[in-house]
């Protein structure tokens, strides 16, 4: 590792002014950390935010509003979480160990960087994402775990978290603050896809730190679940992930909000499977139908060809699962 310089912030003045001058935030340091051991990320100055907000409060509203700095563990573990937003709390306890969940921030977890292995491995491929430019090692290469929806001709990495993906399927905001003042911004616009920049891969400035993340209230009736397909049962990155709430009346979808995780470079609302599901009847066969509409244009590399199927059958599976009709 190059020589860094370390430094802890005690206020959001503070670790605003230390990012101004081009620190590194360090929350958890789950991925930040074993990027620099592996020389991908090489920062001169480090600043521990870890000291900053991370308490978990109810809104007037109903809502949440969860500090950066809050723990993993501490959100799947909370009372509120686990009660009024159960589908966050289950996508929390999806994502890594019960040790690194008790390590990671929130706020490090919306920033998480990919986990694929050219992009890992700073001394043998070549990656666009990390040197813009040099081309894209995945592409031919071992791509099971890479992404269908989304990508580039520059990158097909695929998004690692969990939680992001039930966040994203929640509506919920990131509270930003930084040299042009405090501002909100849907976590569905914070990450970036590809295109011809994919070390481009979130909406944050120069400066600019998240402060906290808003969670809007469950809408009135609604069922949510999070559904996770991995290689083995703990400690694994998703496959293909279902982040679902879904309201029923009447026998017809009154309200419905998907994201998919494992699939794109970014969480992946799925507004076409949702406008296809408004209004109409909550069957099978029109889940099916929906998801179909979500994956058409999947282009998916050879290696992971099969997520296309598995992503139809985990998202019809889990909306049959939350509308209470027989699988």
């Amino acid at each position: 590792m190059n020589p860094t310089t370390y430094r802890r912030a005690t206020s959001l003045e503070q670790a605003l002014a230390f990012a101004g001058e081009g620190d590194r935030l360090l929350g958890g340091g789950t991925n930040l950390v074993d990027l620099m051991r592996k020389g991908v990320e090489r920062p001169a100055a480090l600043v521990d935010v870890t000291g900053l907000s991370d308490t978990i409060e109810a809104t007037a509203d109903g809502g949440l509003l969860i500090g950066a700095a809050t723990r993993n563990a501490a959100v799947a573990a909370h009372p509120l979480v686990r009660t009024r937003f159960s589908m966050l709390a289950r996508a929390t306890l999806a994502g890594a160990s019960a040790q690194i969940r008790n390590m990671a921030t929130v706020g490090g977890n919306v920033m998480q960087r990919t986990r694929c292995l050219y992009f890992q491995d700073e001394a043998g491929s070549r990656c666009n994402k990390r040197v813009p430019g040099s081309g894209c090692d995945a592409q031919g290469g071992f791509d099971r775990y890479h992404a269908i929806l989304g990508t580039s001709s520059a990158c097909i990495a695929s998004h690692p978290s969990d939680m992001c993906v039930a966040l994203a399927a929640l509506d919920a905001r990131l509270h930003l603050a930084g040299p042009a003042g405090a501002r909100t911004l849907p976590i569905v616009d914070f990450h970036r896809l590809p295109r011809d920049r994919p070390d481009l891969e979130h909406a944050l400035a120069p400066g600019d730190m998240i402060v906290a993340i808003e969670v809007p209230p469950a809408g009135s009736g609604a069922r949510s679940d999070y559904r996770k397909v991995r290689d083995r049962a703990s400690y694994a990155f998703a496959l293909v992930s279902v982040a679902a709430e879904l309201t029923v009346r009447d026998g017809r979808v009154d309200e419905v909000r998907i994201a998919l995780g494992g699939i794109a470079p970014k969480p992946w609302r799925a507004l076409r499977a949702e406008q296809a599901l408004r209004g109409g009847a909550a069957t099978a066969e029109a889940f099916a139908a929906a998801a179909d509409a979500e994956l058409a244009e999947a282009t998916p590399p050879p290696g992971a060809a099969f997520k296309v199927e598995l992503a139809r059958r985990t998202m019809a599976a889990l909306l049959v699962q939350l509308s209470g009709s027989a699988a």
